[in-house]
């Protein structure tokens, strides 16, 4: 993106900032997913060495938004089988004391694809929608809740490994910070940044009807659309709930929601660049997202986590 066009953008967020006077940092968000999609971070791959820059960018920024650690660290390796390969993938996280203990865990996954070895073309694979715009999102939410004290505890989770196959959450919801049954809900991001149609989905309310309620609230009011699907048995390949991190919640029977848009073009190819985000989606979509936790963190009790699903 040119200066003139990403200053026109900034320029954009911050008069919907003023007009909707809502507590997301528009500039923030923005800078946050410039950031993480750019070359330096070489795409992010799992255990590689722009993976690990990217930690060190989310680590300063959970700092920053005063993130409270689980026993004096944000960092929780964990590690999975490539072929006859080990691989160290690294979760970060951390809490925001609410009111409750019952908890609320809130997850985008921060890597991606890594680079390709093709001379004289581009190589990386920046992910700027997927999967940084979750990642920004989750960043932009650590900060409204540190300044607005939720009911619920709220964990934020930067998943690793997802493009591996789900490895981070696996490694989560294995080795949880708290008891399993302490978790009443997952929030997941993975796609948030862009959407011709202006549609962002919500995945998860058919196999937790309960949790449609929240989302219709939720939806009002929005410059974009915010709709339930692509979670029913009959949607074959269109049914996302087994394709981002909430599966693994969803296996220990802890409900989600998944937030996320359909395929588009650049899709898991060197394109996915900063460039072809739609800042005013993007901003919409976040403060959609807040929307929708708001309401489940006032008023929602949740349950135990169920029996575990079996796929």
């Amino acid at each position: 993106m040119n200066k003139r066009l990403y200053l026109a953008a900034l320029c954009l967020l911050t008069g919907l900032t003023a007009a909707a006077q809502q507590p997301i940092d528009s500039l923030q968000l923005l800078k946050d997913i410039r950031t993480l999609s750019d070359d330096k971070y070489e795409g992010r791959k799992t255990g590689t060495r722009g993976n690990r820059m990217a930690q060190f960018y989310i680590l300063d920024r959970f700092k920053q938004a005063g993130l409270q650690p689980f026993h004096g660290s944000y960092e929780y390796p964990f590690y999975f089988m490539e072929g006859e390969k080990r691989i160290m993938g690294t979760n970060l996280y951390g809490y925001i004391k609410g009111k409750t203990d019952d908890v609320i865990v809130v997850t985008a996954h921060y890597d991606h694809l890594g680079t390709r070895g093709q001379a004289g073309a581009d190589s990386i694979y920046n992910g700027a929608d997927d999967n940084a715009s979750g990642t920004a999102a989750l960043l932009a939410l650590v900060k409204h809740y540190r300044q607005h004290q939720p009911q619920h505890t709220l964990i934020f989770a930067a998943l690793d490994g997802e493009e591996e196959g789900l490895q981070g959450a696996k490694a989560f919801v294995q080795q949880p910070p708290v008891p399993l049954d302490r978790i009443r809900l997952n929030i997941n991001m993975d796609m948030v940044s862009r959407n011709e149609k202006q549609e962002l989905y919500v995945c998860g309310t058919h196999p937790y009807p309960e949790l449609k309620p929240y989302v219709t609230r939720a939806a009002t009011g929005s410059r974009i659309q915010l709709l339930t699907g692509h979670d029913r048995p009959e949607d074959g390949s269109q049914n996302w709930t087994t394709q981002s991190d909430h599966y693994q919640f969803h296996k220990k029977g802890i409900p989600f929601l998944y937030f996320g848009v359909e395929d588009h073009a650049d899709y898991h190819r060197v394109s996915d660049e900063f460039e072809h985000i739609d800042p005013a989606f993007y901003y919409a979509a976040v403060q959609r997202i807040q929307a929708v936790l708001d309401q489940l963190d006032k008023n929602y009790s949740g349950k135990r986590a169920r029996s575990k699903v079996v796929y």
